[in-house]
């Protein structure tokens, strides 16, 4: 399809818009996704579009957030092939589901990872206590079985729609990992860019997609992610915290009312 020079516009803003937010939480996918599909594509057309445009952004917020990645490699590899299962598999649940039938869970998945960030900080220290009291130390320092069976199916929502995948990641992570909340905002860019980049192949071989709007918002989500970078290191836990429940909110209302 052809865009108007407006459109065209309109689309690359949306693209730095969801690379930023998408950086520093998540759910850019709620700024890109409308926009494709005030400009005339198909939903499933505009999402597969919006997920191979992402991919530029998601690699270029992990490269703003390398400091962050020191001493994570095992932790990144050991999510990383978890999450890129469940990404391939959501991208194929994309073409052969009916959307009613997963759309319907969306909303109350983003609205238990909302409940999760808020009540994470009292939740990691009961864990932590019961383990020290056990005798055990702090957790498994990858988060052990029930974070990769978490972060599977958060993938595979990812490889899906999308839209939130990163306050469902910052909320498990949150809850299961003692770790300082940027080194996770860290991780969850490069876990975010592994499962829009698998979906991303899987959609070039048999899916429809509108190079123009792929291309727009890959170079607008790459100075996005660059800027979400910058914004997002100098953000408290606490404001991060806070700055995930707002966008997380607005995401269960824009799902709600699409």
């Amino acid at each position: 399809m052809s865009m108007s020079i407006w459109e065209a516009l309109a689309v690359f803003a949306a693209g730095i818009g969801a690379g930023t937010i998408n950086t520093i939480v998540g759910s850019g996918t709620l700024i890109t996704f409308p926009v494709l599909l005030a400009t005339g594509l198909s939903p499933v057309t505009a999402n597969v579009s919006n997920t191979l445009g992402l991919v530029p952004g998601s690699l270029s917020g992990a490269f703003g957030y390398r400091k962050e990645l020191r001493g994570q490699r095992r932790r990144i590899i050991r999510l990383g092939a978890v999450s890129l299962i469940g990404g391939l598999a959501g991208a194929v649940l994309l073409l052969t589901l009916p959307s009613e039938s997963f759309d319907t869970i969306v909303p109350v998945l983003v609205g238990l990872a909302l409940v999760l960030v808020v009540l994470q900080p009292r939740l990691a220290a009961a864990l932590r206590r019961r383990q020290e009291a056990a005798g055990r130390d702090g957790g498994h320092p990858d988060g052990g079985p029930v974070l990769l069976g978490g972060m599977l199916a958060a993938s595979a929502y990812g490889g899906y729609f999308g839209a939130a995948q990163g306050v469902l990641y910052l909320a498990l992570m949150g809850l299961l990992l003692h770790d300082d909340m940027q080194r996770i905002n860290a991780v969850k860019n490069v876990i975010a860019a592994l499962v829009n980049g698998i979906a991303a192949v899987f959609f070039l071989f048999v899916a429809d997609f509108d190079w123009t709007a792929v291309l727009l918002i890959a170079v607008g989500s790459t100075i996005g992610g660059q800027i979400g970078a910058k914004v997002g290191r100098r953000l408290p836990p606490s404001a991060l915290r806070a700055l995930i429940v707002v966008v997380g909110s607005l995401a269960i209302v824009q799902l709600l009312l699409r």
